[in-house]
């Protein structure tokens, strides 16, 4: 599927393993119960076109609730280009949230990999920062300005580094740093376009899980295991890790339920 797609992958090789996967994922939910899972379509960013109708070939047909996509830039084009505004005006049409998840190890440009031949040193890099690239992308590039109803999630790649962004975006584009200047194309700050329209999603033992949800009062947090990959915390200590957080009740809630119902709800209720 997309997730080890490649820069100069053939588009058209691309799109069809993201049909084979779409398919695939909703035979396996049939065959399971269709009440309770609901599927996130993998969708290459490798054509615009063929995204697009992917998009609405998996929504209409299959019942997706959410699309993903690597972080990453495809053929050298940032996500904020036109290029992908008609990919975004369905998204938003169809109120269905477009997931960033990073991977590591295919042939795509990804953050660290340019200098590092370890497989677990680049792996440290490559989630977090191609989130944290792909957020500044979207935010800075305006294209929650243009699309104000599209929802972003930035997924397993940690939380703990958002205040931080989400700070020195501020400061770029409103505080002393603001060597951008204020942007004709960016009428909120930075943050608030982020509250507005974006989740983060957290580990179950994120030490810094404290610090971002005093941050956010607990809003824009989701949560996630990422089992079963091998980096993944065990399903019997997921949750217990997560209850032993030093967190309110309350910002526990809204982590586990409430933020996930703004952020899938929508299209789930549709």
């Amino acid at each position: 599927m997309d997730m080890t797609a490649f820069t100069r992958m053939d588009p058209r090789f691309a799109a069809a393993t993201c049909r084979a996967y779409n398919d695939w994922l909703y035979d396996y939910i049939q065959a399971a119960d269709p009440k309770r899972m609901f599927g996130a379509a993998a969708i290459s960013a490798h054509e615009v076109t063929s995204a697009v109708a992917e998009t609405r070939r998996a929504v209409a047909e299959l019942g997706m609730k959410a699309i993903f996509m690597r972080p990453n830039i495809y053929n050298e084009r940032p996500w904020h280009d036109a290029y992908y505004d008609p990919l975004w005006a369905a998204c938003q049409e169809l109120n269905v949230p477009v997931g960033f998840h990073e991977t590591t190890g295919s042939r795509m440009k990804a953050a660290g990999t340019d200098r590092f031949q370890s497989m677990g040193i680049a792996h440290i890099a490559t989630h977090p920062m191609e989130q944290m690239l792909a957020c500044m992308d979207v935010i800075m590039g305006g294209v929650m300005e243009r699309f104000p109803k599209l929802r972003f999630g930035f997924l397993e790649g940690q939380c703990g580094w958002l205040p931080f962004w989400l700070g020195r975006m501020d400061d770029h584009t409103h505080g002393r740093n603001s060597v951008m200047g204020k942007s004709e194309n960016l009428k909120l700050r930075p943050t608030e376009y982020f509250m507005r329209q974006c989740m983060v999603s957290c580990d179950s033992d994120e030490r810094t899980l404290k610090h971002v949800v005093d941050e956010l009062n607990g809003e824009n947090i989701v949560w996630n295991t990422d089992y079963p990959h091998p980096d993944a915390i065990e399903p019997e200590r997921a949750l217990p890790d997560f209850d032993a957080r030093p967190i309110s009740d309350e910002a526990k809630r809204k982590i586990l339920w409430d933020n996930s119902v703004k952020l899938y709800g929508p299209r789930l209720l549709s």
